[in-house]
């Protein structure tokens, strides 16, 4: 189904209500990154260029008790956002009651205000997360049309997305709108050849997207921790590389059915310890016995590297090594400039590690799309209908 997009919506002197996704990291009370709050600009803009009132909300973290509250209020963000717009936003800290309808029924056209986190509604029961009926219907009785922009949720039904959208009319953000269209359109109706690239510890963690992908892509590429549980379905030695015992199974299905399509490192980098400050070795195939893999060596680099030339689609998710150190972050740095380095091909990054490790290594720019949902892209790249993407409603 096609979506509603921002744009279909008559947005002059409404009240706007927009699920962001301002769940932004936080340390001492200060926002260390504010890409989330960056990314919801175009949406925000938009609205306060049709004339449109903004009313936005968000979760900020994980709230089960009083205690948890500390340093997850909203009023951060909504400071942080005056200074990205240039003009006054309005914070209550509140998420009902007269107080926050007040000051709502107040808006001229054009204004912003952001109300306090939607997970405050959890520690009376979970309201939030459980999508309360009650609480979905009085969020949406606060404006007269539904934004969801927040696509790192769009995999949770929850009173803030699916709540609001089943009792007014909705369309989709910008930032969704783009997700919908790069990640659901890679899958779903790739320019071939597709190639798809999985990182990652757990083979557990990817199967659905494994499996799925094996079906859609031309070629599958298996790269980080769960390398070595394929390597284990093979026969191959591992030493004292992570291994999960109860997919080996599985992953020798997954080799089965995908034959030529799916792609193993052919050597890896090892070391004794899972440290940065143990010798490394590098060894084609097997692992010796008192060695673990801690990332994928310079020949796979450059059969990954060779796997993808020529592809018109690539989706990669998931590092290729623990990035995060420095002996063990040349096989991510390599398929990233693999990636990078294409022409004519849409390069999409499924959020996450990968999305992280890309702009830290100062590739962000050179990738068509990354994603700003990790369990979200996760499960629209497994083939997942999403229920904050379902309950928008159809144009």
């Amino acid at each position: 189904m096609v979506k509603k997009v921002v744009t279909d919506l008559e947005l002059n002197g409404k009240k706007v209500l927009v699920r962001a996704d301002f769940n932004v990291p936080m340390k001492d009370g200060a926002i260390t990154n504010d890409n989330r709050i960056q990314a919801a600009l175009p949406t925000i803009q938009y609205i306060i260029e049709q004339g449109g009132k903004v009313i936005l909300f968000s979760h900020l973290g994980k709230v089960k008790t009083e205690e948890d509250k500390e340093g997850k209020s909203l009023r951060p963000v909504a400071e942080r956002l005056s200074e990205l717009l240039e003009k006054d936003v309005i914070f209550i800290p509140e998420t009902r009651g007269e107080k926050l309808e007040t000051a709502i029924d107040s808006l001229n056209a054009g204004d912003v205000l952001v109300f306090e986190n939607t997970r405050f509604e959890d520690i009376d029961g979970k309201k939030e997360s459980k999508n309360d009926s009650e609480l979905g219907k009085y969020w949406a009785s606060l404006g007269d049309v539904f934004v969801n922009d927040a696509f790192g949720t769009a995999h949770r039904a929850h009173a803030s997305n699916v709540g609001v959208a089943s009792n007014l009319e909705s369309a989709a953000g910008f930032l969704m709108d783009k997700e919908i269209k790069f990640i659901g359109g890679a899958v779903d109706e790739p320019k071939r050849p597709f190639v798809a690239i999985l990182g990652g510890a757990k083979v557990s963690d990817k199967i659905g997207v494994i499996e799925n992908l094996l079906s859609k892509a031309d070629k599958v590429l298996i790269g980080g921790g769960m390398t070595y549980t394929f390597y284990a379905a093979k026969g191959i030695e591992i030493g004292k590389s992570l291994v999960e015992e109860d997919k080996i199974e599985l992953a020798r299905t997954l080799i089965e059915k995908g034959g030529d399509k799916l792609v193993l490192p052919i050597d890896s980098v090892t070391s004794p310890e899972f440290s940065n400050d143990t010798p490394t070795e590098v060894h084609d195939g097997a692992v010796p016995a008192d060695q673990m893999g801690l990332d994928i060596g310079p020949k796979t680099i450059e059969l990954f590297t060779k796997e993808l030339q020529g592809a018109k689609t690539v989706v990669w998710n998931g590092p290729m090594g623990v990035f995060e150190m420095s002996n063990f972050a040349q096989g991510t740095v390599g398929v990233c400039e693999a990636i990078a380095n294409l022409t004519d091909a849409t390069t999409i990054i499924g959020g996450g590690d990968s999305a992280a490790a890309a702009m830290q290594l100062g590739f962000a720019d050179q990738f068509t799309h990354i994603s700003t949902g990790g369990g979200a892209s996760l499960e629209y790249l497994e083939g997942k209908e999403l229920p904050g993407v379902a309950s928008i409603s159809d144009k």
